[in-house]
């Protein structure tokens, strides 16, 4: 054995790095923003701890279903997504933009709307209204916006390449043309109901 240290290589750096940006979000931020992407990480958890609790179901308080409980989830998701990573890598990393805030929020209420209007939604089942296709079709675009921020873009042309399919399957070629749904039908299926986001995978 020589006893000279091994020097990480570039490889290692690399690695190293990537680490990094998973773990701090891409965003070094300072002042009321750092406390922000530090105690929002910190209520998700203790909801999705109450959630589990028994607590909720011995004195009745605070109950959440399954539906309800993924829209908040999602909400929280987005929140940070929007937060923490920025859009291209020539955006600040110092301090977050004014437009991130914006989606931050924007996203968050698209996200929880299913859990806002739950009841009503469960009263009319099938029958959208225009708010609900509009925040259906703004939410569709924010988790886009976000899977791309947060895991990169091959996720999100994924997704958008069998959004296309669903709804352009009537000018599809024969062997896989099929008549698509309508707007609202499609919107249903993806963000207001269990079928779509807020499926099994989020529920996980």
């Amino acid at each position: 054995m020589s006893g000279e240290i091994e020097q990480p290589s570039a490889g290692d750096d690399d690695l190293a790095d990537m680490i990094a940006e998973f773990d701090t979000g891409k965003r070094s931020p300072t002042g009321v923003s750092t406390q922000i992407l530090w105690g929002v990480p910190i209520a998700w958890a203790l909801f999705q701890l109450w959630y589990v609790f028994p607590v909720p179901y011995i004195f009745n308080v605070g109950l959440f279903n399954s539906t309800e409980a993924r829209s908040i989830h999602l909400a929280f998701a987005i929140f940070l997504a929007f937060l923490a990573f920025p859009a291209f890598k020539t955006s600040p990393r110092a301090y977050i933009s004014l437009m991130d805030w914006v989606l931050a929020f924007i996203g968050a209420a698209s996200a929880a709307y299913i859990f806002i209007i739950y009841r009503a939604l469960a009263e009319r089942p099938g029958l959208l209204t225009i708010e609900d296709v509009v925040f259906s079709v703004v939410g569709i675009l924010i988790v886009l916006e976000a899977t791309c921020r947060a895991l990169g873009s091959p996720l999100m042309i994924v997704a958008i390449v069998f959004m296309i399919y669903s709804f352009g399957g009537a000018h599809m070629p024969e062997i896989i043309a099929h008549q698509g749904p309508s707007l609202k039908k499609g919107m249903s299926h993806y963000l207001l109901t269990t079928e779509g986001v807020f499926g099994v995978a989020l529920g996980a």
